[in-house]
């Protein structure tokens, strides 16, 4: 056997890793939406729309869940399938890469079946319209033979409900849009809503923790309850071994800093943008270069990182590329050059 490899070298914490430790985050979801957090509005309205279509004994419109990643999409999608007493069927908009794929999986949900497609804005165009007299008459065109022998055989499916998750709405087409009768889009978690699902996240994990823990972790989660729970176990690693197992601020304080998080959220990821853009006189910078600067994709720094650092005024983005804001340069420690960035329009 040849000798072992040396262990990679750990990266530095990104807001955008794969979640870790996958079936623990699975047993922290919320089992009801009694025990859901946040996301009144859409909770309620979901709430409403599935007793309704209950009490007429019909499945539950289509719905469309929107929202950037970890605000609880797919959480939403196992609760609702819950409470229609329903089976959920999960895949993804990139899995189903021709018809065949979703014809397959169509064919076999049974009445009132839930079928959860994430990331919908990355299905095929051809597999997207598909779906369309799936959604509208529950049934399926089926081409059988090629050339002047082809002939279509439409089979009928079962009533079923399609819920889509997607963090870019605007990338689905309006007709497929428009298919939803339900259409619910996710906002950030304000602190306190993180706070307590910290708090509960830890009761399930059976770690004891001090209000101001949860406060300085929830504080500093993006207003994501992901990234909330991923530093919750973090931090419960660290308690673990200099804090007999109770998380208290210092403690939480520590760990965090240890995984490069400042005390405005910032990861190292989120400086290393900033401090790109501020050696670069503020910009604009276009986003290929920004995502060079980092080195994530594009579509990951448009619809993860930056969000959050233009919702906090750090970061403009124009016509003409991104800009730093003056809060921006402050934020790494750089001084705005006078006139370079304009200030931000929600600062």
């Amino acid at each position: 056997m040849g000798a072992k490899s040396a262990p990679a070298e750990q990266a530095p914490f990104s807001p955008v890793s794969g979640s870790d430790e996958g079936g623990l985050d699975l047993a922290l979801r919320p089992r009801s939406f009694d025990r859901f957090v946040g996301q009144r509005r859409a909770v309620e309205n979901l709430k409403v729309a599935i007793e309704a279509a209950r009490q007429r004994g019909e499945p539950l419109d289509h719905v469309l869940l929107s929202g950037l990643p970890g605000l609880g999409k797919t959480t939403l999608a196992c609760l609702l399938a819950k409470e229609m007493g329903s089976e959920l069927r999960l895949t993804s908009g990139p899995a189903l890469g021709k018809a065949a794929d979703l014809a397959g999986i169509l064919a076999n949900l049974q009445k009132g079946d839930v079928l959860f497609v994430d990331e919908i804005h990355r299905l095929q165009p051809v597999v997207e319209e598909y779906l369309y007299t799936a959604m509208e008459e529950y049934a399926i065109d089926i081409l059988i033979d090629t050339g002047p022998s082809a002939r279509s055989l439409r089979v009928t499916l079962q009533p079923f409900t399609l819920v889509g998750a997607t963090t870019r709405e605007g990338l689905l087409s309006a007709p497929f849009r428009s298919r939803f009768g339900i259409t619910e889009k996710l906002e950030p978690y304000p602190p306190g809503d993180l706070a307590e699902i910290v708090r509960r996240s830890a009761e399930m994990l059976e770690v004891p923790i001090d209000a101001p823990a949860a406060d300085l972790i929830a504080s500093r989660s993006r207003g994501t309850p992901r990234i909330a729970n991923r530093f919750l176990k973090r931090v419960r690693d660290l308690a673990q071994l200099v804090a007999r197992n109770r998380v208290t601020a210092a403690v939480a304080e520590d760990a965090l800093g240890r995984l490069g998080v400042d005390a405005q959220g910032l990861s190292e990821v989120d400086r290393s943008l900033l401090r790109g853009l501020a050696r670069a006189g503020g910009g604009p910078v276009g986003l290929k270069t920004v995502a060079l600067l980092v080195g994530e994709e594009q579509d990951t720094v448009e619809d993860v990182i930056e969000p959050f650092l233009v919702q906090q005024g750090l970061l403009d983005r124009t016509p003409r590329g991104r800009r730093l804001t003056d809060r921006g340069f402050l934020a790494v420690g750089a001084k705005p050059p006078a006139g370079a960035a304009p200030p931000a329009l929600f600062a």
